[in-house]
This record gives structure tokens, sequence and C-alpha cells, in this order.
């Protein structure tokens, strides 16, 4: 199922890598692991963040995404369901309408 991985990381231990150099292979490690579809870095409500879109098979799966996050920045991870145009279409939107009037 693809998902949307939202990821917070504090500001330490995050600087403290930085500063020695070890962050850019860090996040190099975890997404050559996740091999996400997609990946944006962003600033999220005054802290680094992430959004990775990927693609959880089942619920067990989980910790193969978030752990490397929690594990190496103290990260924060938030996982939503996505869905593409054509997985909208599917959903059968007009029979729900006319069963929910």
């Amino acid at each position: 199922m693809r998902m949307l991985l939202n990821v917070t990381i504090p500001h330490e231990p995050f600087n403290t890598l930085v500063r020695e150099k070890k962050a850019g292979a860090i996040i190099g490690r975890i997404l050559e692991e996740l091999k996400p579809e997609a990946v944006y870095f962003l600033e999220e409500n005054g802290t680094r963040g992430a959004v990775l879109v990927v693609d959880v098979a089942e619920p067990s799966r989980i910790p193969f995404f978030a752990e490397p996050f929690f594990l190496n920045f103290n990260a924060d991870c938030r996982f939503r369901i996505a869905m593409s145009p054509e997985d909208l279409g599917r959903a059968g939107l007009d029979d729900l309408g006319d069963k929910w009037r």
C-alpha cells in the first residue's frame, strides 16, 4: 500500500551529526535501504523534516521504514495512506454518495 512517511527530525542529535560530517552518510544509507518512490526534505514546524513515498506491503513492515529514523535521529514518524487519481477513481464515490444521502 502506498503511504506517505512524514519524518520530523529534532535539532539534536542531527546538529551534532552534521558537525561530525556524518548526517549525509546516514541519510544516504537509510534511503538506499528503504528505496522510497520519492523523497522530499523540508522544514516542518521550525525543524527539519522529510516526506517519503513508500510501499508498505503489510503493517509489520512499518518498523522497517521507521526504525532507521528513530534510532539514528530520534525522529518522529507518521504514516498516511496515499491514493493516486486512479485509486480514487476505483473508490466508488458515486455509489457511496447514493448510499449515504
